[in-house]
C-alpha cells in the first residue's frame, strides 16, 4: 500500500527537532531509519501528518566507551554495532544482537534509537538494554530526563515517551570483567520476530556474583526475570540453578497464541532459550 500524504521536515539540530514536535503537535512523528514506521505507514496504520527525519543531527550519533560507562547514540545503526571492535570487546552481545537483527539491507539502515523507543514487544534490543541495566536519555520541550529501560515499556508500543519528546541515546554500565554474554533466539526464517532471551552472568572465583536475564516476545512488553538472574546468584550455576532459573523466567511470561505457535509450546521455547543463553553465557564467562 501506499502512506497517506504528509509534510516533510528535516532538521539539522536535536532542538531544532524538539521545537518542529512541539510546534506540529501530536499529528507529527520522528523517523530515523524507517524500518519500524514506513511499514506502519504503508498499512495505513499509521498517518503521521507530519514526519521528522532525525538524519542529519550529528549529535545523536556515536558510540563512547568510557571506563565505568557506555553511550550509544540513538541513531547508530545496527551495522555500526556489529562493525565496532572496540564495543564488541567490551559487551559483545550488542554486536550478537544486532547479527540476528532482520537482514543486512535492514541493520544498514535500522537505528539502536528505532528499536527500542517505539514499543514493539517482538523488537530485540530492548530486552538487552533491561539485562544490561540500560538507561534511556530524552530529551523534549521540558527539557531532558532518563528512565531506565526497565521501567519504560508499558504496554505494545505504549512507552514513557511523551509528546514531543526525542530518544537521544542509551547509556549503561560497563560490563564487569568475568562476564558471560547470550543472546539466543529462535525464529521461522530470516527477518522474522522470535522467542529470545538474554542472558548476562559474572562469575568470581567460580561462584555466579551477578546474573540478568530478560526476554523478547513473550508478553505485550519485553520482559525482566529479576528472579530468574536471583536463582543463579551464589551459586556455580549447574544444572539444578539453570533449571531454577528457566522456571522463574518462564512464570512472568504472558504470550498470545499466533502462526507463531499456541502459547504453551512459546512458554516451553522461552524455557529453552534462557537456558541455552545461560549455558553459553557461563561457557564465555569462564574463559
Amino acid at each position: 500500500m501506499i502512506p497517506g500524504s504528509f509534510d516533510y521536515h528535516r532538521p539539522k539540530t536535536l532542538d531544532e527537532a524538539v521545537g518542529l514536535l512541539s510546534s506540529l503537535g501530536e499529528e507529527a512523528r520522528v523517523v530515523a531509519g524507517g524500518h519500524s514506521l514506513i511499514p506502519m505507514m504503508k498499512l495505513r496504520m499509521a498517518v503521521p501528518e507530519n514526519l521528522v527525519d532525525l538524519q542529519d543531527i550529528d549529535a545523536l550519533r556515536g558510540i563512547e566507551i568510557g571506563p565505568d560507562s557506555v553511550a550509544i547514540g540513538a541513531l547508530t545503526t545496527q551495522h555500526e554495532i556489529i562493525d565496532s571492535e572496540e564495543l564488541a570487546a567490551c559487551c559483545p552481545i550488542l554486536r550478537e544482537t544486532s547479527l540476528v537483527i532482520a537482514d543486512p539491507q535492514v541493520r544498514y539502515c535500522g537505528t539502536l534509537g528505532g528499536n527500542v523507543a517505539n514499543g514493539d514487544p517482538g523488537n530485540d534490543m530492548p530486552a538487552v538494554m533491561m539485562a544490561l541495566d540500560a538507561s534511556y536519555h530524552l530529551a523534549g520541550p521540558q527539557g531532558s530526563r532518563e528512565v531506565a529501560a526497565r521501567e519504560f515499556y508499558d504496554a505494545a508500543y505504549f512507552t514513557k515517551l511523551q509528546d514531543g519528546e526525542i530518544l537521544t541515546k542509551v547509556v549503561f554500565p560497563r560490563p564487569a570483567a568475568g562476564s558471560g554474554f547470550a543472546y539466543e533466539k529462535q525464529k521461522r526464517q530470516i527477518g522474522d520476530y522470535a522467542t529470545a532471551a538474554a542472558a548476562i552472568v559474572t562469575l568470581e572465583g567460580g561462584t555466579c556474583s551477578a546474573a540478568s536475564i530478560s526476554l523478547t516476545n513473550l508478553a505485550d512488553t519485553p520482559l525482566h526475570a529479576p528472579d530468574a538472574g536471583a536463582a543463579l546468584v551464589g551459586t556455580g550455576v549447574d544444572a539444578e540453578a539453570i533449571a531454577k532459573a528457566a522456571d522463574a523466567a518462564k512464570a512472568i511470561t504472558a504470550p498470545a497464541s499466533d502462526g507463531r505457535g499456541p502459547a504453551e509450546f512459546r512458554t516451553h521455547l522461552a524455557g529453552v532459550m534462557v537456558r541455552r543463553a545461560i549455558e553459553r553465557a557461563l561457557a564465555r564467562a569462564r574463559t
